[in-house]
């Protein structure tokens, strides 16, 4: 007994390399269709919209991902989703997009040009000018849920100023304008990015904020060995501004209720039902990969531990609330073509995605949120090879480099391979790239919840927010833009009772929200 134990603990590909009979592919293909047969279209209004974001996580960093934590017939959470779909990923200008533009279509509905973000396809990058004009700045569902009178949120394991979040309340011309040291002397009379959000909307009406990037935030943000500031990879903000300490002040002069929880530590012991507005700066650039991190020694908040917060806090809002939750770490694993993270920081938005479903369900409003995962953009990553059945996804070959369980890094000049099992190691890699590249294939949109069903064959990306206005009445969907769209096709006398009807409509939300 004690050997067959010992057999399971060091090699688990034997359970995973279990055969089945016929009978067995033959009931779970059954058992599929009577699940699939009996899906329900809900088509109540969605008073609650999350969408999770994986940076940089493409079909096959999924399919690793799931192969690594879960074995050949698990799933990642979001895969048991009723709905699924794919987007197209192109930028207006670049065939392979970035996540500035890619989040803009995400978020705004529109196709930007490579390296801006927030901004109209007017705009090129670099272009200060063309970026302060109001008709180029698209608006983002964090803009028109605000306006529909919803709480608001971001959350990331990146900085909060890095471009997949920025997006969702930011209009620059380059997406790696995030603080001051960055923005060249021909744009003065443009913002950085983290000015941006403290400053201006929709980032300055954010109900919470969460992720890193202190040192965009503060002039000489404190280092530590465990959160150093990263002044040769990153940027630093020098013109001796406190942006956390500007936003407090502003939430006083407002007089609302908030909350800046430094660690892991005080944002779990806050009282959601006592915090109104939450800004939670956790790290001076991008968090640590989670699998260097002990999360019950750190104080370090998770992924899933921040996304359910928020989700407790913006609940508070009787209207709902839309939250934006990305993973960033995805990305930035790929970028050194570190298949091992990029695997483990998918498992993590996986395990995000869980505790956030299952809080819903728990707080009665999952029928009434809609939830939707996908990707900002994808990657080069390949799996390829032989591999037998039950081997380890990022084992080393055994004897050829296609006789192994292989992930490759696939660019356009060659190609560069996975993490070997030692953690760190690379089997090979291409010597004349610095990094690796995004993919430019697309990518899947999985969705739950209120008008899920609308995701269902090939979109493209900026079709995501159509759907979002649609399903939470907001932006052109909302019921105020259907009353005066409906009023203008009218004579005057119809506009003008449309509009008593509107404003007696604005004047019982309001006596609402008093009582």
């Amino acid at each position: 007994m004690c050997v067959i134990l010992f057999l399971l603990l060091v090699c688990p590909s034997i359970l995973a390399s279990e055969v089945f009979d016929d009978n067995h592919w033959k009931k779970t293909s059954y058992d599929d269709l009577q699940e699939s047969l009996h899906i329900k279209h809900n088509k109540r209004v969605a008073k609650n919209v999350i969408l999770f974001i994986g940076d940089g996580m493409g079909p096959n960093t999924i399919t690793a991902a799931r192969i690594y934590k879960e074995s050949k017939e698990g799933y990642l959470y979001w895969e048991k989703f009723d709905h699924v779909g794919a987007l197209k990923t192109y930028s207006n200008n670049k065939l392979v997009t970035d996540p500035g533009c890619s989040a803009t279509a995400l978020f705004a509905g529109v196709k930007a040009n490579s390296g801006t973000l927030g901004l109209s396809s007017d705009v090129k990058r670099n272009d200060c000018f063309q970026s302060i004009i109001e008709g180029n700045r698209v608006i983002t569902i964090a803009k028109m849920a605000q306006d529909a009178g919803k709480a608001t949120g971001i959350v990331t394991n990146g900085r909060i100023t890095h471009a997949t979040t920025a997006a969702m309340y930011a209009h620059s011309a380059n997406k790696d304008w995030e603080c001051d040291t960055n923005m060249p002397y021909i744009a003065p009379q443009c913002k950085d990015i983290a000015r941006q959000l403290v400053e201006d909307e929709p980032g300055k009406n954010f109900n919470v904020i969460m992720g890193g990037g202190r040192q965009q935030l503060m002039t000489d943000s404190p280092s530590i060995p465990e959160d150093p500031v990263e002044g040769n990879k990153t940027s630093t903000r020098a013109d001796n501004r406190n942006l956390i300490a500007e936003w407090i002040r502003q939430k006083e002069v407002e007089g609302v209720r908030y909350t800046i929880p430094k660690t892991k530590k005080e944002l779990l012991g806050l009282d959601p039902n006592q915090t109104d507005y939450l800004l939670g700066i956790f790290q001076n650039d991008h968090f640590p990969f989670a699998s260097k991190v002990n999360y019950t020694v750190k104080n370090i908040p998770s992924l899933e531990e921040m996304a359910t917060t928020a989700v407790k806090v913006l609940s508070n809002n009787k209207r709902g609330f839309v939250l934006m939750v990305a993973n960033a770490l995805i990305d930035k694993a790929h970028q050194s073509r570190r298949s091992r993270e990029a695997s483990d920081e998918t498992f993590e938005l996986s395990k995000a995605v869980e505790g956030t479903m299952k809080l819903l369900e728990a707080a009665g409003i999952k029928n009434d949120t809609l939830v939707i995962v996908t990707s900002s953009h994808s990657d080069t990553l390949t799996i390829s090879g032989t591999p037998d059945v039950g081997s380890d996804i990022l084992e080393t070959p055994k004897v050829d480099i296609t006789d192994g369980a292989v992930l490759d890094y696939a660019t356009v000049k060659k190609n560069n391979y996975f993490d070997s099992a030692v953690s760190g190691g690379v089997v090979r890699e291409d010597t004349t790239l610095k990094e690796n590249t995004n993919g430019g294939n697309d990518v899947f949109v999985y969705a739950t919840g209120p008008y899920s069903y609308l995701f269902h064959r090939i979109h493209e990306q900026t079709y995501v927010p159509e759907v979002i206005q649609y399903a939470s009445r907001i932006g052109h969907h909302s019921h105020h833009y259907h009353l005066l769209a409906k009023a203008r096709h009218s004579g005057s006398s119809t506009i003008t009772s449309s509009i008593i009807v509107i404003t007696a409509v604005q004047l019982i939300f309001r006596l609402f929200d008093f009582m």
